[in-house]
């Protein structure tokens, strides 16, 4: 487990103090890197050692996450899930893997076959820092190895039919993440604050006076641009788009978000956000929105969760605005 001395090496901020009737309120922010992005945490406290022991409780839990689900990691439960996927194999998982399995389960159900886990495997095809478009060959050659049917799920145990396939939990983990600091944060005392991991965010607790958090949706073709700022006192926010990560060649883009029936970039959406109770549902609609293309407008609709979108030709469309 990381002990304080090292959480503390990220960049702690005591601002301000805020009277709030007989208890005296400081805010904290904290920013740090997790998950291949920038995330903070900004909450009122009582005390620097409270706000100092409830970030290490936080963060041990969003390192810990990290650990154990990061394909980068030779360490990782996932690396060992894979390695075993790639032989064509069977093996047993804990509670806390069952259950984002199951969400997993839910979300390949409630996008048709398009939310899959199994889909990570296009990556052996798209490099995007080299500025090239895969041969169709080296994409069709995936798609054998994709699809949540390829897969046997009966807890505790997971197994792969076919050799060669890979499961990722993008798009899953993160917003999970976000989700339990935001409890765990509450679990320790704290009722105003906001956790934000790489752009997923959710609401602690408004500020200690009761007023909004301002929370920016970025315009995914304008740099430095905006969508809107949002003025949330609950809930959470999540988005996906084609701007992280992409290829443009001869005047086209090719973004990261990759259809698992064709291998190839989605080419509608540009960009979708989702609010929600839940970032872990905020973000898996964000990118399901973003997979279903012209079909997503709909499905979004029909979901009932506010949301925004941006299509490739620059028109927007849904609302963020709480019911």
């Amino acid at each position: 487990m990381m002990n304080i001395s090292y959480v503390m090496q990220g960049k702690f901020r005591k601002l301000h103090l805020f009277d709030a009737g007989m208890t005296r309120l400081h805010y904290f922010h904290y920013d740090f890197k997790a998950m291949g992005s920038p995330c903070s945490l900004q909450f009122y406290t009582t005390s620097q050692k409270k706000a100092a022991k409830t970030i290490k409780i936080v963060i041990n839990d969003v390192y810990r996450l990290e650990a154990k689900y990061s394909r980068y990691r030779a360490d990782s439960f996932l690396s060992a899930i894979n390695r075993i996927a790639e032989k064509g194999g069977i093996i047993d998982v804990d509670e806390e893997t069952a259950g984002l399995l199951d969400y997993a389960a839910t979300c390949y159900q409630q996008s048709d076959g398009l939310f899959v886990i199994t889909s990570g495997i296009l990556r052996r095809a798209w490099d995007f820092k080299s500025g090239k478009i895969p041969e169709e060959r080296a994409i069709q050659s995936l798609l054998e190895m994709i699809g949540w049917s390829k897969i046997s799920w009966q807890r505790p145990h997971l197994a792969f039919t076919i050799s060669g396939m890979e499961i990722d939990f993008g798009g899953i983990v993160k917003e999970y993440a976000v989700d339990r600091a935001a409890a765990l944060a509450w679990n320790s005392g704290i009722r105003h604050g906001i956790v934000n991991l790489g752009g997923d965010v959710k609401i602690i607790g408004p500020h200690d006076d009761g007023s909004p958090w301002k929370i920016a949706i970025k315009h995914p073709r304008q740099t430095d641009g905006l969508l809107t700022t949002l003025s949330l006192q609950s809930g959470a926010v999540a988005s996906s788009g084609d701007y992280e990560r992409c290829i443009i060649l001869n005047g086209v883009r090719y973004g990261h978000v990759l259809n698992p029936i064709t291998g190839w970039p989605v080419c509608y959406m540009a960009a979708v956000s989702v609010m929600g109770e839940y970032c872990v549902v905020a973000g898996s609609a964000s990118t399901i929105g973003m997979l279903m293309e012209e079909q997503g407008v709909e499905w979004l609709k029909e979901l009932g969760l506010p949301h925004l979108w941006v299509n490739v030709h620059g028109d927007v469309g849904g609302s963020l605005a709480v019911p």
